[in-house]
């Protein structure tokens, strides 16, 4: 069985009502997996890079799971991919470690799929906005998976969603990462 590793990008988990809540239930449901919580384990943004990497080291498929702020990773999760996906470890003449695991994208959009198109408010897709992470996995050699998303996952009382459809988005998200992490795991078998 490939063992699954979660970078847990959200720069504040707790406070969160959807990456916390498909986090919780990928955890209840798939086995051999290991969740980072960056936000819990480098509250100071002091990267343990030996210890990220053996992290990645151990896994066959890494999921990197964020909200989508400013149209890319929090800064949390983009500093933590500068100092661990380093040269000689991630590319680079002697940087393969990571060539051939798979990698999944998991992210949560505040806006709705309405605003990201070319005429929407957004003016591009989320395929266009994740091309800087296409690119992270074609120079690592990292085979990257179609990203798992969902929108709407916004919830401001009174003013954006309710919590309950929120929280109904992010369990169909948790849904179906949990059904691609499988499938991922049976195609390697």
């Amino acid at each position: 069985m490939r063992k699954i590793l979660i970078i847990s990008g959200h720069p504040d988990l707790d406070a969160s009502h959807t990456n916390r809540l498909i986090l919780a239930r990928v955890a209840e449901r798939v086995d051999e997996i290991e969740i980072r919580r960056l936000d819990a384990l480098y509250p100071d943004y002091r990267i343990d890079v030996a210890a990220e990497q053996q992290a990645l080291l151990g896994a066959g498929i890494v999921v990197l799971q964020f909200p989508f702020y400013w149209y890319s990773v929090p800064a949390l999760l983009k500093k933590w991919m500068d100092e661990v996906l380093s040269y000689g470890f991630a590319y680079g003449s002697t940087g393969d470690k990571l060539k051939g695991k798979q990698l999944v994208l998991s992210l949560t959009i505040g806006g709705p799929a309405a605003s990201y198109a070319a005429d929407g408010y957004n003016h591009f897709t989320p395929d266009q906005l994740l091309l800087p992470l296409v690119q992270t996995a074609n120079l690592t050699g990292m085979q990257l998976q179609p990203p798992i998303l969902s929108h709407g996952m916004i919830y401001i009382p009174g003013v954006y969603n309710t919590l309950e459809d929120v929280q109904a988005r992010a369990e169909a998200h948790a849904e179906r990462l949990v059904a691609k992490l499988g499938a991922l795991r049976a195609d390697a078998a």
